[in-house]
């Protein structure tokens, strides 16, 4: 059997993952968890084999974050991914962090299971939009905006000028400018809505 932890913050959504990994008979769903600290702390006290993750919780640790401190466990637990965003930042994050997969809410649900499977085998389990995308990022990393860069630009998406997003992350305007040139080259456009807009294209940003 697969013991399968759910790490999600909405109880309607674990309440349905549940329902369909418990129809499979392989699969025995040992606990649920609502935030990423009760994640790691449900991992440690129930050694399942894999902790299905969300990414966004509220306030507090996150899915990659709670992803981290299960890996570097004494006996760690698998960790798949299963979230609605899919930029290319938060793929990275999550596999740096020791993901075995990285799924999306809007998979068939033979794909989910599946990818269960897979990351209790010692596989990587990944959405094929996400492994084209990650291999992309891989081939020009160079390319890839920065974790602070991908912030900036969402802010700028927000209407947020230069002295909003310096306040909001405590940068001066000189230095939020700077982010934009590096964001700027990195995109290969000359102005914040083109920024903005092939960063949504290319899923730099959500």
């Amino acid at each position: 059997m697969i013991r399968l932890l759910i790490a999600d913050d909405h109880p309607v959504v674990r309440a349905g993952l549940r329902a369909m990994f418990e129809a499979e008979d392989d699969i025995d769903v040992v606990g649920e968890a609502s935030t990423g600290r009760d994640a790691v702390d449900a991992a440690a006290r129930l050694a399942p084999d894999v902790v299905l993750m969300d990414l966004q919780f509220g306030p507090g640790m996150q899915g990659v974050e709670a992803t981290r401190s299960i890996r570097s466990g004494d006996h760690p637990s698998r960790v798949l991914i299963l979230t609605n965003y899919g930029t290319d930042s938060d793929i990275l994050d999550a596999v740096e962090a020791g993901a075995s997969g990285y799924l999306l809410k809007d998979a068939d649900p033979q794909h989910l299971v599946g990818g269960v499977r897979a990351a209790a085998a010692g596989k990587s389990a990944l959405a094929p939009e996400v492994a084209s995308r990650l291999m992309n990022q891989m081939a020009n990393p160079t390319t890839r905006l920065t974790a602070r860069e991908a912030e900036v630009l969402s802010r700028v998406a927000d209407g947020q000028s230069n002295r909003d997003i310096g306040r909001a992350l405590f940068l001066s305007e000189a230095t939020v400018k700077s982010h934009l040139v590096h964001i700027f080259t990195k995109l290969g456009v000359a102005s914040r809505t083109a920024a903005v807009a092939r960063a949504r294209e290319t899923g730099a940003i959500r």
